[in-house]
């Protein structure tokens, strides 16, 4: 979590306890203890009239966005407090769906034993898709030999650990020289990780385990820049912030042509199998109780606010599933329409949209 985050999360365990040792004077002196609460997003009927901030938590990947919208819409809400956090895709969906948060941020669809968790816990969601990425597979800013390297090669690096395990550059490529390879990777929580690991490897979760593991995606730009023989992958937008200091390595996607991740060529498809949806889970019975949350996510949606997510280095959902998204957040239409499955080589407009309607726009 990074600092500006903390700093939320102890100016409102701060406050708390003011609030607290303030009552603890004006009661005549008696001295009772009483446990201190951070802010939830579960709240009696009394509260819902009178609370004023929206919780998110999740992916870090989907922070950039999240915080600037955030931002943006507390200066034309100033009544409103919108407190976003970082943890990983994993880790905000467990808080989500135990109510704990009105908004989980995250880099692939939720899992099925999320929404089991989430069900048992009473907590309905509408899932909203926010914005397309790519994850950048990056090296050391030094590094003078890896221009581009093909997803089976990726697969053979970061394949489960075995006998054959990948250790030196050239083990890669017979070109490559003989520079150890150090790994760097989102820690096994995160939603990018899985996202790599079922696109590359095969099966999401499942990877080899000797590899620097953050959820603090600044934590493995440091580690990559200052490591020669390094190899990683992270969110386009962390790339795009810190291109100065790392080396993007493009991607042979099968058809003999080395591509590289950018907004045209997610938007265009040919950054494949790594460019993926990403996602908001949105508590309904905050939507349905808590005006805040409503108009927050309502901002997020909006038309108006799509060129917010191209200046943070993302790709702005279609025209036509953004109305398709609206309409389900309108009617409160719950579930995910992966159903727990993977994200790796589905189209939203498959899932979005009908047979008719794919038909009309000519099979996009």
């Amino acid at each position: 979590m990074n600092l500006g985050i903390k700093l939320r999360y102890q100016y409102l365990n701060y406050f708390t306890l003011a609030l607290l040792l303030l009552v603890t004077a004006c009661g005549g002196g008696e001295k009772k203890t009483e446990p201190i609460e951070t802010p939830s997003a579960t709240v009696t009927p009394e509260e819902e009239e009178i609370r004023s901030y929206v919780l998110v938590d999740g992916s870090s990947t989907i922070f950039p966005i999240s915080d600037t919208m955030a931002q943006n819409f507390m200066q034309d809400n100033p009544d409103i407090q919108v407190i976003v956090g970082i943890s990983s895709s994993g880790s905000g969906l467990k808080k989500f769906c135990i109510g704990d948060t009105d908004i989980s941020n995250a880099s692939r669809p939720i899992k099925k034993s999320e929404i089991d968790l989430c069900r048992a816990n009473g907590i309905e969601f509408v899932e909203i898709p926010i914005a397309f990425d790519a994850i950048s597979i990056i090296a050391n800013q030094y590094n003078d030999w890896s221009d581009c390297l093909t997803i089976e090669e990726l697969k053979k690096v970061w394949q489960p650990d075995d006998a054959d395990k990948i250790t030196n550059w050239k083990q890669i490529r017979d070109n490559f020289p003989e520079e150890p390879l150090r790994l760097y990777a989102p820690d096994t929580d995160s939603g990018t990780y899985d996202y790599f690991t079922d696109a590359v490897v095969g099966a999401a979760g499942k990877s080899r385990k000797d590899f620097k593991a953050s959820e603090d995606d600044n934590i493995i730009i440091q580690g990559i820049q200052s490591d020669w023989g390094s190899l990683g992958f992270l969110s386009l937008a962390y790339y795009e912030n810190n291109k100065d200091i790392l080396k993007l390595i493009a991607i042979d996607n099968g058809s003999g042509q080395c591509i590289e991740p950018s907004q045209e060529a997610i938007a265009n498809g040919t950054y494949t199998p790594l460019s993926r949806p990403l996602f908001l889970y949105v508590n309904k019975n905050s939507l349905e109780t808590m005006p805040p949350v409503k108009a927050f996510v309502d901002y997020q949606i909006d038309v108006t606010n799509k060129e917010v997510i191209s200046e943070v280095g993302y790709v702005p959902i279609s025209g036509i599933i953004q109305v398709k998204v609206k309409k389900r957040l309108e009617e409160l239409t719950t579930g995910s329409v992966f159903e727990g499955e993977s994200a790796v080589g589905a189209k939203l407009t498959d899932k979005y949209l009908s047979e008719k309607e794919r038909k009309q726009m000519g099979g996009s």
